[in-house]
This record gives structure tokens, C-alpha cells and sequence, in this order.
């Protein structure tokens, strides 16, 4: 007898693109296995669509004008012991959650951002489905951690460690690296992609990312200096900031051998495989990507949080550099790309970091998993247990 397909719900949030990213990478390794009984739910964008939108446009102005704030958010809310003191944000989605699985009646939930609507619903009603956490950073926030939970996939040994400090057994947690696309895994004619983005291979060329909102800040500046100081070319990635590409616009035509400005770029690691060195906010997907590639980073202006949780770790691996102000920056930078062997060492560091196929092993560990969580006989029908959701 043929066995059933799982029917699987990736539940993610649009604050920031990795969440997003990630959701899509596990889909994408699902359709590849031939599963078809897959959907991606924003549930915060579905359950409070207007407290979503005005709370995701707030956390990215927290990157650059509400940092105090978000630094208080951060820390404030992974301190906080007493669960009483976040019920609020225990049920938040939690209605929309319930209806989602009432109607869908999934058979596995994976998280890509620390969702405890999800765990909370197995709390509350006794219904168990196989949930599974996939940390996005490289760093640890103690609203990933649940009781409930069944399975965490974190990006290396150090984050393992650190979630068993917090009471949960190792074999709870998996190192599989935070899935990234597969085209950071392929390999490339480099000489090809110097032809196709019009870039001198006898030059060295530093990329800046300036993120999906532009959070990367005085890029302007830092482009006029570097390009009036040295001879390396530069290479910018605005994403959809188009008053960001119109504000870089005249360096295009005083500097039209050197300076390349893109908008959205779907084949982006081909930039990174021909940087000499990135420019880049430490989010974790682009950390991870970078380890794919292997980019010598400097990280620029990390804000407290994640991202600067993330930037310690690279720099203690020896796999980035950290410039906490634009001076810093370009003295980063005119260091590196003076001494080749200091390249050489960040670029081998970064590479220990890579982690392949991890969308691969989560998904064959969370389908494996998964049919050993139901063989333990945990009630399963959705529908008998409707009337004790929300009690």
C-alpha cells in the first residue's frame, strides 16, 4: 500500500526577507522530493494583517532610528523568565492558527520564525502535530524555545550547545546550517560572469549590500570616497530602494568602468563569487550564503540584536571583520585588500562555516521524525479536540 503524502504547513513572518527565504527554501526541497501537499502561511500577515504591516515597517526603521528601542525589545523580551509576562505574544495568531489547522489538517508545522502561537496550540487543546523550529540566525532568542517543540535545526555546534544549556536534550537539536538556495551550491565559469556583469577581473571589487529596505546607511558617501581614493571597482545592490539606485545614479556616468549599480538581483551569489570583499549587515541568510561562496565580509554598523549577535560569532571564527563606523570601514577595507593573505585566512574561516544540502537533511529529518512522533499514539483528531482551543 502506497503511504499517505503528509500534508505540511511552513508557517514564517515578513520581518525582514530571511523568514521568508528560508519558508520558500523548504518548499522548494519539498516539491523537488515530489510532496505536493505543502503551503507557506505569513500567519501574522493573515491573522492582523494592519498590526502586521504597521509592525513590520516599525522593525525596519528600528535599524536606524528606533535602535535603543529595539536593543530593549531584543534583550528585554529573551530575559524574561516569567512566561506570564509574554502571554500576549503566546497567543498572538493563535485564532488564525487554529482555523488554518482546523481546515487544513496538516501533518507537520515547521517554524521559520519563533511562532508560539504553534506550541500553544498543542498546549491548550492536547492535539499533537509534529513542530519543528528552524533557526534563522546564528545566535540564540529564548522565544525559539518551547516545551513543545519537537525539533530544533540550528546552524552550528555553538548554538547547539547553548540550546541544551537551556534544558533541551541534544537529541532535540540537529546541525544542519540554515537553508539558503541551491545556487550558492553550484559551481561557475568565473571568467564568464566577469564578461556578464561587465566587471575587470584584474581589479579587486568590493560588493555592498544595502539590504531589502536599504538599511545599509551612507552608502553615497562611502561610494564617493572609495571611488576618489582607489582604484577598485564597486559593485552596489539596492534591491527595490529605487531612491537609492537614483541617488547612486550620476556615479554611473563618472565612473562608468568602475561603479555598477543593481536593482533586485534573483542571481546574486554571482556577485559574491567575484567580490574581493562585501559589505554587508549581518542578517543570517546572507552570513549563510556568504559561507557557500566563501566572501571575505566586512560587517558593517551591526545593530544590537541578532545582527550583532551573529556579527561576534563570524568575528570570533576569524570569518569577518566588524566596522562599527564608516572611517573603520574604509580603514577595513584598504587593510584587506592590501594584504592577500589576510583575504586568504577569512576566506578559508568563512568556508569551515558552510554547511550543504541543508534543506535536504531537514527535510528528510523532519519527515522521519515526524512518523516516529505519531507511532506514539498522541491523540490525532483535529476535529474532536475544536471546543478546547482558546479555553
Amino acid at each position: 500500500m502506497r503511504k499517505k503524502e503528509s500534508k505540511i504547513i511552513i508557517l514564517t513572518a515578513s520581518y525582514g526577507t530571511g523568514h521568508l527565504q528560508v519558508a520558500n527554501s523548504l518548499y522548494q526541497e519539498c516539491a523537488n522530493k515530489g510532496m505536493t501537499n505543502v503551503k507557506i502561511c505569513n500567519l501574522y500577515a493573515e491573522s492582523h494583517p494592519f498590526i502586521s504591516e504597521v509592525t513590520e515597517k516599525l522593525y525596519t526603521k528600528s535599524f536606524t532610528y528606533g535602535k535603543q528601542f529595539y536593543k530593549l525589545f531584543y534583550y528585554g523580551t529573551d530575559i524574561i523568565q516569567n512566561k506570564k509576562m509574554l502571554r500576549w505574544y503566546y497567543q498572538y495568531g493563535l485564532k488564525r492558527l487554529t482555523s488554518l489547522i482546523q481546515s487544513e489538517e496538516p501533518d507537520i508545522l515547521i517554524n521559520t520564525f519563533p511562532i508560539t502561537a504553534v506550541p500553544e496550540f498543542r498546549r491548550r487543546t492536547g492535539v499533537v502535530i509534529p513542530t519543528f523550529n528552524i533557526i534563522t540566525d546564528y545566535c540564540l532568542h529564548s522565544l525559539w524555545l518551547h516545551d513543545d517543540i519537537d525539533k530544533y535545526y540550528v546552524a552550528s555546534n555553538e548554538l547547539k550547545a547553548k540550546i541544551h544549556s537551556r534544558g533541551v536534550p541534544v537529541s532535540k537539536v540537529v546541525v544542519s546550517g540554515i537553508p539558503i538556495r541551491p545556487a550558492f551550491s553550484e559551481s561557475h565559469d568565473k571568467m564568464a560572469l566577469y564578461e556578464k556583469y561587465k566587471i575587470n577581473p584584474e581589479k579587486d571589487l568590493i560588493l555592498l549590500i544595502a539590504g531589502a529596505h536599504g538599511v545599509l546607511k551612507n552608502i553615497k558617501e562611502i561610494c564617493e570616497t572609495l571611488l576618489l581614493t582607489t582604484d577598485h571597482q564597486l559593485a552596489v545592490v539596492c534591491g527595490n530602494n529605487l531612491s537609492l539606485r537614483n541617488e547612486l545614479a550620476h556615479l554611473n556616468n563618472r565612473y562608468d568602468e568602475r561603479f555598477h549599480c543593481f536593482g533586485y538581483i534573483e542571481r546574486i551569489d554571482e556577485l559574491y563569487r567575484l567580490a574581493s570583499v562585501m559589505i554587508t549587515k549581518p542578517g543570517g541568510i546572507t552570513l549563510s550564503e556568504a559561507t557557500a561562496t566563501g566572501t571575505p565580509l566586512i560587517l558593517y554598523k551591526p545593530v544590537p540584536g541578532q545582527e550583532k549577535e551573529n556579527a561576534l560569532f563570524f568575528s570570533e571564527k576569524g570569518a569577518a571583520l566588524i566596522a562599527k563606523d564608516r572611517e573603520e570601514l574604509l580603514l577595513s577595507i584598504d587593510s584587506l585588500l592590501k594584504n592577500k593573505e589576510k583575504q586568504l585566512s577569512l576566506q578559508a574561516s568563512i568556508r569551515r562555516l558552510y554547511l550543504p544540502t541543508s534543506q535536504g537533511m531537514i527535510m528528510t529529518d523532519i519527515l522521519n521524525e515526524s512518523e516516529k512522533i505519531m507511532r506514539i499514539g498522541y491523540p490525532s483528531s483535529i476535529k474532536s479536540q475544536k471546543k478546547k482551543v482558546g479555553s
